[in-house]
């Protein structure tokens, strides 16, 4: 989708030249006269970045740049000036200005200072993220939840957060359990403290007991030190048990304990010792079932079910997919050195209405790899080839074949071609599949023909990267050459 830009300059002329040099740049821009008018509608939200003009009647750009990053800190603000003086720039950078540039300006010039701004804005993000989640601070205000159903999470992670209250949150996989269990130790008053995650289901079951617990040195075989064990690691703070459903009998029994009792026992150890944790657990399973079918103990399973809490699937709350896109976008953009600005309408369409059975990690995955492999400004469905669908047309599987041939894996089989139609052959003259380097060849060569040798957009629509493209045309010694002629 095209990014919003707020023009504010009081002169109505250089208002129209930027908008149109914004607007073939594929941005959405708006306009704003006063300082006074670029503050009342930066209050309305939708605004990605500002163009300021540093001299205006009234409140000026200065004060007009004061009163916005007040408000909004990380809203990036290029100031426009007619007077380049070095006084004049350093004054605007001390105010919060990310970039600058003089009237009138070039439309390349403008456009770096815009992805520029969109750059600074990504890595900052990305710092305060990381610096959250180290500190223990990743709270609720810094998750992806309008719509109804996380909304709802919200609520009750903020009541459950002012207690101690065992918690269990449920949930298919991939739907964010560990994200709501760091936001409710973040909103308790346990925030800044150990938050240790240990995933059940992980641990092989011989191990699980020193895990958990701790051993002494010389405990058992191998037991070469000492070791806490993640009650006393996450001692003062939280501990999050993930895939809780995974856990042994004989296990369950020795937790339900340290529940119980505030202690654990290390393995080889002498006496218990005290611990003070705070329990969130999580499960994608029923552990109502498995507590009928005996898989799970019925007294450990109320011992944590004291508060339970149900993350929805991605596809119950689709409201929140454009956001999660675009907080994918720029976290990529920031691990990866990228720039990319967007999805386009087209794309957020599609990926509104795609079935993530793998849920938020999968359209965290999807969002990678196609930010990793773009070479544009916006997203397009070109980039996600495993969901648009866009591969280039093979020929059909031929028909099932019936009787003694059907008996034979050898027989050849008739294969009905159009040639009108025909556009890579996946199966030989004998009915037989074709081996995949020579079907790999065809693909290729059809694509680079199909698109007059535009190699990046042949790269997009085969879903791979450049480099990996020229790769595969040296190996198979096609012609780039021949086939642009030839289009």
């Amino acid at each position: 989708m095209a990014k919003t830009v707020l023009v504010v300059d009081d002169d109505p002329t250089q208002r129209r030249l930027i908008q149109a040099v914004l607007e073939k740049q594929g941005h959405h821009p708006e306009m704003a006269e006063s300082g006074e008018a670029a503050v009342d509608r930066v209050k309305r939200g939708g605004i990605d970045v500002v163009l300021l003009d540093l001299v205006m009647p009234g409140m000026d750009g200065m004060e007009t740049l004061e009163v916005l990053k007040a408000r909004e800190p990380d809203l990036p603000v290029i100031v426009l000036t007619a007077h380049g003086g070095i006084e004049t720039v350093v004054k605007a950078m001390r105010g919060g200005a990310c970039d600058f540039f003089v009237k009138p300006a070039s439309p390349e010039r403008i456009a770096v200072s815009i992805r520029n701004a969109f750059k600074v804005r990504d890595l900052t993000g990305e710092v305060t993220r990381l610096k959250k989640t180290n500190s223990g601070q990743l709270g609720f205000k810094d998750m992806v939840a309008d719509a109804p159903a996380m909304r709802q999470v919200v609520r009750l992670g903020e009541r459950a957060a002012k207690s101690n209250i065992p918690i269990l949150v449920t949930g298919q996989s991939g739907v964010g359990k560990e994200l709501v269990a760091r936001s409710i130790m973040a909103a308790s008053d346990r925030a800044g403290r150990p938050f240790v995650a240990v995933n059940c289901g992980a641990i092989p079951e011989n191990l699980v007991e020193s895990v958990l617990f701790g051993h002494e040195k010389g405990a058992f075989t191998g037991a070469v030190a000492k070791h806490l064990g993640k009650f006393q690691e996450a001692d003062g703070g939280t501990l999050f048990l993930d895939e809780i459903g995974e856990l042994p009998l004989d296990m369950q029994v020795k937790l339900l304990r340290a529940l119980q009792e505030g202690e654990v026992d290390p393995v080889g150890g002498k006496r218990p010792v005290k611990v003070d944790v705070r329990i969130i657990s999580a499960t994608n399973r029923d552990l109502a079932e498995q507590v009928k079918s005996g898989e799970f103990r019925e007294d450990l399973f109320y011992r944590l079910n004291v508060f339970p809490i149900e993350v929805p699937s991605l596809r119950e709350r689709t409201e929140d997919i454009p956001a999660l896109v675009r907080h994918f976008i720029a976290r990529f953009n920031a691990q990866e050195g990228k720039a990319v600005l967007d999805a386009s309408s087209e794309t957020m369409d599609m990926l509104s209405n795609y079935e993530w059975k793998g849920n938020v990690r999968q359209l965290e995955n999807a969002i990678f790899r196609a930010v990793v492999l773009s070479d544009g400004d916006y997203l397009t469905p070109a980039d996600f080839p495993q969901i648009s669908g866009m591969a280039p047309t093979l020929n059909k599987t031929p028909a099932a074949v019936t009787g003694e041939a059907a008996a034979v894996p050898d027989a050849p089989a008739e294969i009905e071609t159009d040639e009108d139609e025909l556009s890579v052959n996946i199966f030989d003259d004998g009915g037989h599949v074709r081996p995949l380097e020579m079907i790999e060849r065809d693909l290729i060569a059809f694509a680079i023909e199909t698109y007059s040798g535009r190699m990046a957009e042949v790269a997009r629509r085969l879903g791979v990267g450049r480099s990996t493209l020229y790769r595969k045309v040296r190996e198979y010694d096609l012609d780039v050459d021949n086939f642009r002629e030839a289009g």
